[in-house]
């Protein structure tokens, strides 16, 4: 019965050594699920993004020793180093160093003197190869914040059924084919607080102020009250489009 015992407690130590590596092991790309789970309740974008963020995406390589992160405005990269307490150190070349650190299926980032405590998903959605970092965040976004069956209920093609893709295609929205949300940067600095989108037919196209509350989707024009040698500093216009989710 010992004997038994102690090959029983020698089968789980040996296998929590083995589950180890496989447990700190943090290489790939890994998104801020809690801020698109927070938006796509129906909440304003950039008040999840705030509440939730800076921080959009990391993509981590142990064996490079390399590790980037993007906040939707600056993607920055440093140098991964190894911790004896089990998390991962980033270095930044001279900036202020990030910890982070494997939690069960979440990557969680330390807080420090500059940024708060987050947590991170994996992505699960592809991106195209080559594609910049961002994308799997920008893809699990649209897909959950704007995903789904949309219909026109006042506005240009009153009626239409409308479906926003992950990849940033529109359809059935009159004069639009594929759309973007401003998620951090000068799109955002020059919107007052308010969210908008990009959207543009064969190539051309314009700023458009939103707002999104529970099921329904309002589209604005948006209006630069700035001047000609001004920064562009939109509000909301004339509203061109209600949508309701399905």
């Amino acid at each position: 019965m010992r004997k038994a015992l102690a090959f029983s407690l020698l089968a789980v130590f040996l296998g929590g050594c083995a589950s180890n590596p496989a447990d700190r092991d943090i290489s790939g790309t890994w998104i801020n699920q809690v801020a698109i789970d927070a938006a796509s309740k129906g909440s304003p974008l950039r008040e999840a993004l705030q509440a939730y963020g800076p921080n959009l995406e990391w993509d981590v390589n142990t064996k490079a020793g390399q590790a980037r992160y993007t906040n939707g405005f600056e993607n920055v990269e440093g140098k991964l180093l190894g911790d004896k307490s089990g998390a991962w150190k980033v270095d930044f070349y001279g900036s202020s160093a990030s910890e982070l650190k494997r939690d069960g299926k979440q990557l969680s980032q330390a807080a420090n003197d500059n940024e708060p405590a987050q947590v991170f998903d994996r992505a699960l959605i592809p991106v195209p190869e080559g594609a910049p970092i961002g994308a799997s965040f920008e893809r699990a976004l649209y897909s959950s914040y704007m995903g789904g069956s949309w219909k026109v209920i006042s506005g240009p093609g009153e009626g239409n059924a409308v479906q926003f893709e992950a990849d940033g295609q529109v359809a059935g929205l009159s004069g639009a084919d594929r759309y973007a949300l401003c998620l951090a940067g000068d799109c955002a600095s020059m919107s007052g607080g308010n969210d908008n989108m990009w959207l543009q037919l064969n190539g051309q196209g314009n700023t458009w102020i939103f707002a999104r509350k529970g099921k329904e989707l309002e589209i604005f024009q948006a209006v630069n009250t700035a001047g000609a040698d001004e920064m562009p500093s939109f509000t909301p216009g004339q509203r061109q489009w209600l949508l309701e989710k399905q």
